[in-house]
């Protein structure tokens, strides 16, 4: 199962640090994935501009051809001014309408404060949707409070961590036993 996941911000290191957690606590299950770990500030990555995404070169095709070929995508972003980066949304314009067709799609938000706790079910769930994605039920809400110096010292937070992996990994693979069932049943 191929799983992707981004760390969806250019600046700071809260978002990579939750990240970074949620790439260790895959390796963890005890399932075979392959996962690519994406920070895009690590990327130089192209405006969209329109064209089919294979069209783009670089870090843009790397990326959003990892994004197209997954199976689960662990998609972590900061909130910034009540809303998520530009950088994250532009990834998704890069990607076609129908993108996340048949992929779970887990979400991991962090923020300055309590605040910002809908930003996630408000702009990024729809977005996601838009885009035909399953996504997990329950995201994880994480405040800067939560961690400090790269490290997560909040157990409620690695707890649900941990949940979220879990979860997204389950229904991923539930999703594609059925959808191969319902494929076997037409016998072609």
């Amino acid at each position: 199962m191929k799983t992707v996941v981004l760390s969806g911000s250019r600046l700071g290191s809260t978002t990579r640090t939750v990240m970074n957690y949620v790439a260790t606590a895959l390796s963890a299950i005890d399932e075979p994935l392959d996962v690519d770990l994406f920070d895009l500030a690590d990327l130089d990555l192209q405006f969209s501009d329109g064209r089919n995404y294979l069209e783009y070169t670089g870090d843009t095709l790397r990326l959003t051809q990892a994004l197209m070929d997954a199976d689960t995508i662990l998609l972590g972003t900061p909130i910034f001014q009540a809303s998520i980066p530009g950088a994250l949304k532009n990834v998704f314009d890069l990607l076609p309408v129908d993108a996340f067709q048949d992929k779970v799609v887990g979400l991991a938000v962090t923020a300055g404060s309590p605040k910002h706790y809908l930003v996630a079910e408000q702009q990024l769930r729809p977005i996601l949707t838009y885009m035909k994605a399953q996504v997990v039920q329950s995201y994880v809400f994480v405040e800067s409070k939560d961690v400090h110096r790269s490290e997560i010292v909040s157990d409620d937070v690695t707890l649900r961590l941990d949940r979220l992996v879990e979860d997204a990994v389950v229904l991923s693979k539930t999703y594609s036993q059925m959808r191969a069932e319902r494929e076997a049943a037409y016998a072609f």
